[in-house]
């Protein structure tokens, strides 16, 4: 029962980073549709991180009262009814209400799955777990380009994503049993079982700092992945085909960096993967800042990918040992709300940055985001210590 809930699991995430491209991918058929301009993309993606912010929020209070396995099988369900909705959408303004059931629906299951298996699984079942979530994002635009080669347009890869989520969920929902006898309680977790608040949370010794480090990873990922392109182009003088291509490779170095990982924990600690993680980084970004030629920049952008690989799941994984397993959730939540929030916050400030003064400082953008992680992650360690 336990490895069928895993291989459960994994499907949840996979069907989590489906949809996540797909707006990407679908966008430049889709304005021109519903005669909006091409930055209104940025409405819907926002909406979504909105709704993702409030329900990672709500995330400890709904685990406690309703089980992880319900919420997920709830969260999917969601999101299977926002994808319908935007596979029958006929105006912009029904692509952003349909946006906030997918927002709220991403959030509770994120949450959800996170908590749950840094709680029952080892750290390598964590990084396999984002490795998953990195598949489906790969998997996701490859549908919208098999629907519009088929000629259902864009609208017919949401309604396939649609359809694998209604499987799921159907699955989800039969495993509910199933969660419920795999949830091992600690007597510690049993005699706090309530809720708490935000200000009870931030209150937790290290909290802040592990919702900084969080913020401050997910904010250098997110700039890279949106910037990494036009850097190559504008600054380096790359051609667009090419920087394209290698901007898709740093996806797949996560990807795959995260496969690898999973084997490495068997040696090292989430720590130890989480310092590597932000030495490589380190490297990568002085490969983009030295005037050695444009592999080497190329290089330096996989090896950023590549470092970012072990940190989003060893950070979630730790969150149990660092605050202990009754308060995991709701640090897990918050951890969640805080990465959303870099995300929408920070990519935005660069583009300000790129383009009122130079797209050549992403080099120093990032290594500035790296350093206050650094340096946040090194205080969670002093102040969770045993």
């Amino acid at each position: 029962m336990v490895h069928l809930l895993l291989v459960i699991i994994y499907l949840a995430f996979i069907s989590l980073g489906l949809p996540d491209p797909m707006l990407g991918a679908a966008w430049p058929l889709m304005y021109g549709e519903f005669s909006v301009p091409v930055s209104y993309a940025g409405i819907v993606s926002m909406t979504i991180a909105v709704g993702t912010i409030i329900s990672s929020l709500m995330s400890d209070r709904l685990t406690k009262k309703l089980g992880a396995g319900l919420v997920t099988a709830i969260s999917v369900a969601m999101t299977a009814a926002a994808l319908f909705g935007f596979s029958v959408s006929t105006s912009f303004w029904m692509l952003c209400l349909w946006a906030i059931p997918y927002g709220l629906g991403a959030g509770s299951v994120d949450a959800a799955l996170n908590n749950y298996v840094a709680l029952h699984y080892a750290s390598r079942h964590m990084s396999w777990l984002h490795c998953m979530w990195g598949v489906g994002t790969i998997i996701g635009p490859y549908v919208v380009g098999y629907a519009l080669t088929g000629g259902k347009g864009w609208s017919g890869g949401y309604f396939y994503v649609f359809l694998m989520q209604v499987v799921l969920s159907v699955i989800l929902f039969l495993s509910v049993p199933i969660w419920k006898k795999n949830t091992a309680q600690t007597e510690e977790a049993k005699k706090n079982d309530r809720a708490l608040s935000l200000r009870e949370i931030f209150a937790i010794s290290g909290a802040k700092e592990v919702f900084a480090t969080f913020f401050c990873y997910c904010a250098l990922e997110q700039t890279a992945m949106l910037w990494a392109s036009s850097y190559m182009v504008l600054h380096r003088g790359i051609s667009p085909q090419t920087a394209a291509g290698y901007a898709s490779v740093f996806f797949i170095g996560i990807t795959l960096g995260r496969a690898i990982n999973g084997f490495m924990t068997y040696k090292f600690s989430d720590t130890q993967m989480i310092r590597t993680g932000q030495a490589i980084i380190l490297v990568g970004i002085a490969a983009m800042l030295l005037p050695l030629g444009n592999i080497v920049t190329l290089a330096g952008l996989v090896l950023i990918g590549l470092g970012c690989a072990p940190i989003y799941p060893c950070i979630i994984h730790s969150t149990p040992e660092h605050f202990g397993a009754e308060r995991s959730q709701a640090i897990i939540g918050v951890q969640m709300a805080s990465a959303y929030v870099g995300i929408c916050l920070m990519p935005p400030l660069f583009g300000l940055i790129a383009n009122h003064i130079t797209v050549a400082l992403l080099p120093i953008y990032l290594l500035v985001l790296l350093v206050l992680m650094w340096l946040m992650h090194e205080r969670l360690q002093k102040k969770t210590a045993a």
